[in-house]
């Protein structure tokens, strides 16, 4: 949607677009972390013990992927903290 075609709108139908757009932008961003997470999990993890992960093996992936989300977690809090207090 243009400028133009926003500026057509109602403040309430903006409101909804701009509230619409930044979910799809939000949703965007969580399928690339977890696409990263993966991939980084699945490198640093997976050996050559064929098509199907063993027990180690989904036990690292485990254990990697908490501490990314953790990770994340954390870095999400220090942010909106930042944010709040400009």
């Amino acid at each position: 949607m243009n400028s133009e075609a926003l500026n057509n709108l109602t403040p309430q139908q903006q409101q909804a677009v701009m509230q619409k757009m930044a979910m799809q932008v939000n949703q965007q961003i969580t399928a690339d972390l977890m696409e990263k997470m993966s991939s980084l999990c699945f490198k640093k993890c997976a050996g050559t013990s064929g098509d199907k992960l063993d027990r180690r093996e989904q036990g690292c992936m485990a254990s990697c992927q908490d501490r990314y989300l953790d990770a994340m977690a954390q870095v999400t809090e220090a942010l909106q903290k930042r944010q709040s207090s400009m």
